[in-house]
C-alpha cells in the first residue's frame, strides 16, 4: 500500500514508492525511477535519490510529459469539459461502464482510472460507488485540473501509463478510450496487470474497426482502431482472462459510417466539434437509441459490430465465458 505523506490543499498526496510485504513480514518499497527495492524505513531511494515533485498541485511521476505527453492534445480538455456531460455518447458510455462495474466488480473497494482526462467518467464512478477509494491519473496536469474540480475527494496524480507506480494495489483499473492513443499499448496492459490485486478486474473501452478510420481519429491522435481479436489477444497476452468483450454504438453504426465517409470527402473543412454540436432533438434521439442498446447488452446480447468496444477481464483466474463474451 502507498503511505500517505502529506496533504496539499484537499488533495491527498502519496509517496512515490510502492510497498510490498515479503513472506518474512518486512515491507519494502520500489523506486519508480530506477526499480530499486529497499526497506520501508528508508525515506528516499538511496540508489538514485529520486523523489517526485508536486507541480501545479499534483504529484508528477513523469514531469517531462506533463505538457507535451503525446497521444492527445491537451488543448482539447476545455472543450471536452464543456460539452461531454450533455453529449449522448459520453452519457451512454458512462452508463455502460457503471453497469459493468456493478455486474462484474461488485463490492470493489479500490479503483484506479488511467487517462482520466477531465474526470467525467471518474465523477460517475464516484456517484455510483461512493464508498470506493478512487485514484486517477492523467499524463497532462491540465486535465487533472478539471478532474480535481469534478471529484475533489479522489487521489489524482500525473503519470505515464507505461510506467505505473503501483503493484498489487487496486481491485479495479479502468482505461476508457485511452490505450488507442498509446503506441506501446501492450506495455500499458502489462503495467495494469501488475497494478491490480490478484483477482482484480480490468475495464476497457476502445474505438473499433479500422475501416471506420476518418479525420476524427487523426484529430484525436489515435494510433489504431481495434478489432475484437486484436484487443482480446493483447489483453490475454498481458496475463488476463477475458470475461466479457462486446461491441457498442452498434445500432448507430450505419449512421456513424455515413458520417465518417462524409468527413473523409470534406477533410479540408473537417470540424471535430460537429459531433458535439448536435441539435437537442437529435442528441436526445441518439441517446435513447444508445440506452436501448445498453439494455440489450445487459440482457447478454453481443453485437457483432459497433463503433466502440468494451472489455472486462480479470487477473489470475480461469474464465468460464466463451471468447465472444
Amino acid at each position: 500500500m502507498y503511505r500517505r505523506c502529506i496533504s496539499l490543499c484537499r488533495l491527498q498526496v502519496f509517496c512515490f514508492c510502492e510497498t510490498h510485504i515479503h513472506s518474512g513480514g518486512e515491507t519494502v518499497k520500489r523506486c519508480t525511477a530506477c526499480g530499486t527495492t529497499r526497506s520501508s524505513a528508508e525515506e528516499y531511494c538511496s540508489a538514485c535519490s529520486f523523489i517526485p515533485k508536486v507541480r501545479e498541485g499534483f504529484v508528477t511521476h513523469a514531469p517531462q510529459l506533463m505538457h507535451e505527453g503525446g497521444g492527445f492534445e491537451a488543448a482539447y480538455f476545455p472543450v471536452l469539459a464543456e460539452l461531454e456531460a450533455a453529449n449522448f455518447w459520453f452519457r451512454a458510455r458512462n452508463e455502460l461502464i457503471l453497469w459493468a462495474l456493478q455486474r462484474y466488480c461488485g463490492g470493489f473497494k479500490s479503483y484506479l482510472e488511467i487517462g482520466c482526462g477531465t474526470g467525467y467518467v471518474l465523477s460517475g464512478v464516484a456517484q455510483g460507488f461512493p464508498n470506493a477509494n478512487l485514484t486517477a491519473s492523467e499524463i497532462f496536469t491540465s486535465g487533472l485540473q478539471f478532474a480535481s474540480q469534478r471529484v475533489p475527494q479522489a487521489t489524482l496524480l500525473q503519470m505515464d501509463a507505461r510506467d505505473i507506480p503501483y503493484r498489487d494495489e487496486f481491485d479495479v483499473v479502468g482505461a476508457f478510450d485511452v490505450v488507442e492513443h498509446i503506441q506501446e499499448d501492450e506495455a500499458v496492459l502489462a503495467q495494469v496487470h501488475a497494478a491490480l490485486k490478484p483477482g482484480g478486474h480490468l475495464l476497457l473501452t476502445v474505438p473499433q474497426h479500422q475501416w471506420l478510420w476518418s479525420p476524427s481519429d487523426d484529430y484525436a491522435r489515435h494510433e489504431r482502431r481495434y478489432s475484437a481479436a486484436e484487443l482480446q489477444r493483447k489483453v490475454e497476452s498481458a496475463g488476463f482472462t477475458v470475461l466479457r468483450s462486446g461491441s457498442f454504438v452498434s445500432l448507430l453504426l450505419p449512421l456513424m459510417l455515413v458520417s465518417r465517409l462524409a468527413s473523409k470527402r470534406k477533410a479540408s473543412v473537417f470540424d471535430p466539434l460537429d459531433e458535439f454540436k448536435l441539435p437537442l432533438w437529435l442528441n436526445a434521439s441518439l441517446y435513447r437509441l444508445m440506452k436501448m442498446e445498453i439494455g440489450l447488452i445487459k440482457l447478454g446480447v453481443n453485437f457483432p459490430a459497433g463503433g466502440s468496444r468494451f472489455l472486462v477481464a480479470q487477473k489470475g483466474t480461469v474464465s468460464t465465458a466463451t471468447p465472444s463474451r
